[in-house]
């Protein structure tokens, strides 16, 4: 396992140099927050960051429920009881119906869905609202119900698996053959390029993923990233 400490926040990363999986310790003005769980393994290491902070961990919020973003779920959950755990509206209910509505992509799911949620979920969120610093951004793509987080006070940007940076800058479902796991779990990708292009309203300084080290915004380059993926969904098209 691997912790790499940042200005306002710590990236756990677990297997980095074969299958990184990374989850996100973001630090408010009234305690911890965690970003993803990560799979099983990531547990005992989150666990013991939090007790070597010495700050209180407040809240988990959930990206997307596939099992390598809530892998380490119950065991964080009992290890500190209080904190309260978060999820989008929507994938909520996709994890416990497993419905596309009409107005999506009549795709099928992809990744790991367990029937439903392995605790207790004690808030949802949607679009728009504001938990401590970080605003929530409806970024559906890699799953219906997928969500991103923007620190306001400094332009992180925390996005779960719209992005990847393992085998190069990429959204998630373009083929990338150096790690090509996100798209293989990947459920639509014109509605993560959709969701891209939103991410371009906010002003972000960095891209922290699901897979892959944090980038710099100018390094990530999502203008040339959307480019080129949209050439691919053209060219799957002819």
């Amino acid at each position: 396992m691997k912790i790499t400490a940042k200005h306002s926040y710590w990236q756990i990363t677990t297997f980095p140099h074969l299958f990184p999986v990374n989850c996100y310790l973001v630090l408010e003005r009234d305690g911890l927050t965690l970003i993803d769980t990560g799979i099983l393994a990531h547990a005992k290491g989150i666990i013991s960051l939090i007790h070597k902070l010495k700050s209180p961990l407040k809240r988990i919020l959930l990206t997307h429920a596939h099992g390598d973003h809530i892998g380490g779920l119950i065991a964080v959950k009992a290890a500190f009881p209080e904190a309260l755990v978060m999820i989008g509206s929507r994938e909520k209910l996709l994890v416990e119906t497993k419905e596309i509505y009409a107005f999506e992509a009549q795709k099928p799911l992809k990744g790991s869905y367990s029937d439903r949620l392995p605790v207790r979920i004690d808030q949802i969120l949607k679009d728009g609202d504001m938990v401590g610093s970080l605003l929530i951004i409806d970024t559906p793509g890699h799953t219906p119900g997928s969500i991103s987080f923007f620190d306001e006070r400094n332009g992180h940007l925390f996005v779960g698996d719209l992005f990847q940076t393992r085998g190069g800058a990429a959204i998630c479902g373009e083929k990338r053959w150096l790690f090509p796991f996100p798209a293989m779990g990947s459920w639509d990708l014109p509605t993560s390029i959709a969701s891209a292009e939103n991410l371009q309203l906010f002003d972000v300084t960095e891209i922290a993923c699901g897979h892959g080290p944090v980038k710099a915004i100018a390094d990530f380059d999502l203008t040339n990233v959307l480019k080129r993926t949209k050439e691919q969904v053209t060219n799957e098209k002819d």
